[in-house]
């Protein structure tokens, strides 16, 4: 891929700073939006660490639509990657207005900034949330969509935006990338998910308890039918997941048009074998307890990653042990 100059909104989140990693290693110049909601401007400090270079970091929000018109008049920006927005499934039950005016409207938002600025290159952070419950697994993209909560319905609207946006305006090269269930950290231990509040996902909440920062984790439903009762998920590294959206902008320079593609290892792991793994791999004992299901949540989900090894020549390389292994580096190094 030629190197230009790349706009990513979040990019002081998880999966946002690890994508910023691999584009300024790749010799492209970043510009990070972010409103540092549940995030810390630390990040910015910890990827020139780790790169040598430094992303141009520019607190705004996504919804700011003048902000983000003059970052792209006065900047050279030949594409964006569009991970700013808010991610946690419970959450989204209990303050469904702000999901869908982050989400939905800071699209909106920053589309209107790059149909006025002549920019029609996205890359847009989707979830496999809008599978809904899929009727079997794994999960391929021509599957039916639906939500089952505020936050995947708010990821089905953006979709439908962006394909009616490419519909009229064909011009547009958008990819909507269906991620599964992301984990992990960098490598140097320098870069992480590191949640404000209490952990929402699996990982960061199960490293916290091992730490003794928290409680016990508390794995939610034994019933599912699945093999040990617990729910399934395709667990995916971090650094994988950034990966696909390298491997996703060079897709859109050589294919113009509009693709989705999962992104997943292709394989689903209760939540008992997660643990399992990450007390064998780091040599500790994770406290933890069962309790009821919580509402919303799915028995299985997996996804079919053949499209995205096909189109974009990408595949998931990271096992079960190095998301485990790298999970509790990053939560040692944040102990100092």
């Amino acid at each position: 891929m030629d190197t230009s100059t790349i706009l990513v909104t979040g990019g002081t989140g998880y999966i946002g700073s690890h994508t910023c990693i691999l584009l300024l290693e790749a010799g492209h110049d970043v510009i990070v939006v972010d409103n540092l909601r549940n995030s810390d401007v630390a990040v910015i400090d910890r990827i020139e660490t780790i790169c040598g270079r430094r992303p141009l970091f520019i607190e705004g929000d996504v919804r700011d639509t003048p902000l983000l018109e003059d970052i792209l008049s006065n900047h050279p920006v030949t594409a964006v990657i569009h991970f700013a927005g808010l991610k946690a499934v419970g959450e989204s039950v209990s303050i469904p207005l702000d999901y869908y005016s982050t989400n939905v409207g800071g699209s909106i938002s920053l589309l209107t900034a790059m149909q006025n600025s002549g920019v029609h290159t996205l890359v847009f952070s989707s979830s496999c949330t809008v599978y809904g419950d899929p009727a079997s697994v794994p999960i391929r993209e021509d599957f039916p969509r639906s939500a089952t909560n505020p936050y995947g319905a708010s990821k089905l609207m953006i979709e439908d935006i962006l394909s009616g946006l490419h519909t009229s305006e064909p011009g547009w090269q958008i990819a909507r990338l269906r991620y599964f269930n992301p984990v992990g950290a960098h490598e140097s231990g320098l870069i992480g998910e590191d949640p404000i509040g209490t952990p929402n996902n699996l990982m960061p909440y199960l490293t916290q308890a091992t730490a003794g920062l928290r409680g016990e984790l508390n794995v939610f439903g034994s019933d599912y039918e699945t093999p040990d009762g617990t729910g399934v998920r395709d667990y995916i590294h971090v650094a994988d997941l950034a990966n696909g959206h390298v491997a996703a902008l060079d897709y859109l320079e050589k294919q113009p048009g509009m693709v989705t593609v999962n992104l997943g290892t292709g394989n689903g792991v209760s939540v008992l074998e997660v643990i399992r793994t990450f007390e064998a791999v780091n040599q500790c004992k994770v406290p933890y307890r069962i309790v009821d299901r919580r509402p919303g949540d799915i028995a299985r989900c997996w996804a079919d990653t053949r499209l995205a090894n096909d189109l974009l020549g990408w595949k998931a390389l990271h096992s079960l042990e190095d998301m485990c292994r790298d999970s509790w580096r990053w939560q040692q190094s944040q102990q100092g």
